[in-house]
C-alpha cells in the first residue's frame, strides 16, 4: 500500500514535469540560451576555489616583494575577479531569459486552461464550483514561475555545481571527491524521499482544502442575495468556520512536515562537514596538502554546503509547485466531453426544420435511458410548446438541440444536417435562447446586448431593444447604454434582465429560438410588456416554448406534452383540452383552480 501510495505521488511528479517539458520544447532556442547561461555562470563558481587557493598559496609562500609570488597572486585575483564578473553577466542573462521563458508560458497555459474551461461540457460546469476552478486556474499559474525558478535557476546549477566540484576535487584528492559525491548524493536522495514521501501527501490534502475555501467563499458571496434574504450571515460564517477549520489542520500538518524536513537535511549537512573539514585537515597533517589546498577545499566545501542547502529548499519548492499544479494538469488532461469531429463544418440552417430519428440518451451513469428511440419532427417555423412535469425530458429536449449533451444512438437533423458532425459553435450561434433565469456579464448594456452579435452598429443595438421594450427603461439609466448591470445582472430587475436577453435573442436573428418560460416569476406590467416582445420575438422563426405557466402556449401551433422520456400526448391547446383524462387537461385544470383560489383569497 505505502509502495502504490509512492508511486502515485511519482506519477503526479511525472505528469507535471511532462507537461512543463511539452511546454519548454515549444520554446526550445530561449531554452537552450538560458541553460548555457547557467552552465557557465555555475562553473565560474566551481572554479573561484580554485583560485582562491592559489591566491593563498602565493600570499603564504613568499612576500609582496617576491616578484614570482606577487606575479601569481595578481593572476589568481584577476582570474577571480574574471569569473566573478562572468558569473553576474550570464546570471543576468539567465534571469532575463527565464522571465520570457515564464511568462509566455503562464500566458500559453492559462489561455489553454480557459480554452478547455469553455468547451467542457454543461455536466462538468454544473458539477463544478466557479471559483474553485478559478482558483485552480490562478494557483497553477504561479505555481509554474516557482517551478520555472526552481528547475533552472536553482537545481540545474546545483547540479553543475556538485559535479563540478566532485570531479575538481578527485582531481587533486580521490577520497575527497568520493567523500563529497557520496555525502552529497545521499543528502538528495533523502531530501527527496522525505519531500516526496512524507510532504507532498499532506501538501496535496492541503491543497484540496484551499480548492474548498476558495469554492465556499465564492458560492456564499455570489449568493449573498439570498443570504441576506433569510438573515443567514450568521450561519454562513459558522459554515466558513468549520471549512477553515480543516483547512488550517491540513495546511499547519504541512508546514509542521516540511520543518522536520528542513531539521533532518541541516543534521545531513553538519555529518558532510564535519567529514569534509576532517579529511582535509588528515591530508594537512599528512603533508598532502598546503594552506591553499585547504582554503579551496574549505571554500569549495561552503559554497557547495550553499547550493546542497538551497537543495532542500529547491526540492520542497519544486514539491510544493508540483502539489500547486496537479489540478491546473488535471484540467489539461480531462476529456472535453463533447468534441467537434476532426472534419467538422459549420452548418447553415436556413429553415429550421428539427428532426429527432430514433434518439436514445441517458445522464452519465444511469442505466435506464431518459429517451429511448425518440423520434419527433418540428416542421420549419412552427412555434412548439413543451408541457409535462418536472423530470419528463422538456429542458434535455432542447439541451439536446443545442448539443449540450451527445447521444448514445440515433440522430438529431437540422435541416437535414446530423448536429453531431458540425462545429458546435457554428450551430449555437444560429439558436438564439431566452432562459427563465437570464444571466448578464458584468458588462455595458450595449455589451451584454450585442453579446449576440459583436459587430452590431449602436442602432442596431437600440433597435433590438426596442423591439424587446427595453430601449425606454434603459435611456432612463444615469450612462444609458454603457451601464455596468453588476455580477450576473444584479443591478437589474428581473424584468429587466428579461428585456435585455430577449433584445439579445433579437440582435442574434437566429433561424431557431428556445424560450425558457421567461414570464413566470414577473410582476404583471413586465409579464405583458415581455409577453409582447417574445411574440414579436417569435414571428417567423421556428420557436420551442418550454411551457411552465400553462397561459402561455395556448396560441401555439403545437403543444409537445412530455412524460418520462416520451411524448404522450400532441396538438393544439383546443384539441388537448378536450382529452378526457390527459395530462395537459389535467396540467391546465389544476393550473386554473391554482389562479382561481388566488383570486378569492385577494378579493377576501
Amino acid at each position: 500500500m505505502a509502495f502504490t501510495r509512492f508511486a502515485l505521488r511519482g506519477g503526479a511528479f511525472c505528469s507535471v514535469l511532462g507537461f512543463t517539458w511539452v511546454h519548454w520544447k515549444r520554446q526550445p532556442l530561449r531554452l537552450a540560451f538560458i541553460l548555457g547561461a547557467v552552465l557557465f555562470s555555475t562553473l565560474a563558481d566551481v572554479l573561484t576555489p580554485l583560485y582562491s587557493g592559489r591566491l593563498v598559496d602565493a600570499v603564504v609562500t613568499g612576500a609582496a616583494s617576491d616578484q614570482v609570488a606577487w606575479d601569481a597572486a595578481l593572476a589568481a585575483f584577476w582570474t577571480m575577479m574574471a569569473l566573478s564578473l562572468g558569473a553576474i553577466i550570464f546570471r543576468h542573462v539567465t534571469f532575463m531569459g527565464v522571465v520570457d521563458l515564464t511568462l509566455k508560458m503562464m500566458s500559453d497555459i492559462a489561455s489553454a486552461a480557459f480554452f478547455r474551461i469553455q468547451r467542457f461540457s454543461s455536466d462538468w460546469h454544473a458539477n463544478s464550483f466557479a471559483g474553485s476552478t478559478v482558483r485552480k486556474v490562478t494557483r497553477g499559474m504561479w505555481a509554474l514561475d516557482l517551478l520555472n525558478d526552481t528547475l533552472l535557476i536553482a537545481l540545474f546549477p546545483s547540479i553543475i555545481m556538485l559535479v563540478g566540484s566532485t570531479a575538481l576535487m578527485a582531481w587533486y584528492w580521490p577520497m575527497m571527491g568520493v567523500i563529497i559525491g557520496v555525502g552529497s548524493l545521499v543528502f538528495i536522495a533523502a531530501t527527496v524521499t522525505l519531500s516526496l514521501g512524507y510532504v507532498a501527501p499532506m501538501a496535496r490534502l492541503a491543497n484540496s482544502w484551499d480548492t474548498k475555501l476558495g469554492g465556499s467563499l465564492a458560492d456564499a458571496v455570489s449568493c449573498n442575495n439570498v443570504v441576506k434574504g433569510f438573515g443567514a450571515e450568521k450561519r454562513e460564517d459558522a459554515r466558513l468556520v468549520k471549512v477553515l477549520a480543516k483547512w488550517r489542520d491540513r495546511t499547519g500538518r504541512t508546514w509542521v512536515r516540511g520543518t522536520v524536513n528542513g531539521t533532518t537535511q541541516g543534521a545531513l549537512l553538519l555529518v558532510l562537514r564535519a567529514a569534509v573539514i576532517g579529511f582535509a585537515l588528515f591530508l594537512w597533517s599528512r603533508g598532502q596538502a598546503t594552506a591553499g589546498d585547504i582554503t579551496f577545499v574549505l571554500t569549495s566545501f561552503f559554497i557547495l554546503q550553499g547550493y546542497l542547502r538551497e537543495v532542500g529548499m529547491h526540492i520542497r519548492n519544486l514539491q510544493r509547485s508540483v502539489n500547486d499544479m496537479e489540478e491546473l494538469v488535471d484540467i489539461h488532461a480531462q476529456p472535453l466531453g463533447i468534441e467537434d469531429k476532426a472534419e467538422a463544418k459549420p452548418i447553415r440552417i436556413t429553415d429550421g426544420r428539427i428532426e429527432f430519428n430514433d434518439v436514445t440518451f441517458h445522464y452519465g451513469a444511469h442505466r435506464k435511458p431518459l429517451y429511448d428511440r425518440f423520434s419527433v419532427t418540428i416542421p420549419a417555423g412552427q412555434r412548439v410548446g413543451l408541457v409535462g412535469h418536472s423530470g419528463s425530458g422538456k429542458t434535455t429536449f432542447v439541451k439536446l438541440i443545442q448539443r449540450l449533451h451527445d447521444l448514445k444512438s440515433g440522430q438529431i437533423r437540422i435541416d437535414g444536417q446530423d448536429i453531431a458532425g458540425v462545429a458546435q459553435a457554428s450551430l449555437r450561434q444560429q439558436i438564439a435562447i431566452v432562459q427563465q433565469e437570464p444571466i448578464l456579464f458584468h458588462r455595458s448594456l450595449a455589451e451584454n446586448i450585442a453579446y449576440a452579435r459583436p459587430t452590431a452598429t449602436q442602432a442596431e443595438i437600440e433597435k433590438a431593444a426596442r423591439l424587446a421594450s427595453a430601449h425606454d427603461f434603459i435611456t432612463g439609466l444615469p450612462k444609458g447604454y454603457g451601464t455596468l448591470v453588476g455580477e450576473r445582472g444584479v443591478k437589474l430587475s428581473g424584468g429587466e434582465r428579461q428585456r435585455i436577453a430577449i433584445a439579445r435573442a433579437f440582435l442574434a436573428d437566429a433561424p431557431i429560438l428556445i424560450l425558457d418560460e421567461a414570464t413566470s416569476s414577473l410582476d404583471s406590467e413586465s409579464e405583458v410588456l415581455i409577453q409582447q416582445a417574445m411574440e414579436r420575438l417569435m414571428l417567423g422563426r421556428t420557436t420551442l416554448v418550454i411551457a411552465h405557466r400553462l397561459s402561455t402556449v395556448r396560441a401555439l401551433d403545437r403543444l409537445l406534452v412530455f412524460s418520462h422520456g416520451r411524448i404522450a400526448e400532441e396538438g393544439t391547446h383546443e384539441a388537448l383540452i378536450r382529452l378526457d383524462g390527459g395530462i395537459y387537461r389535467g396540467l391546465f385544470e389544476r393550473q386554473a383552480l391554482e389562479l382561481t383560489k388566488g383570486l378569492v383569497l385577494n378579493d377576501s
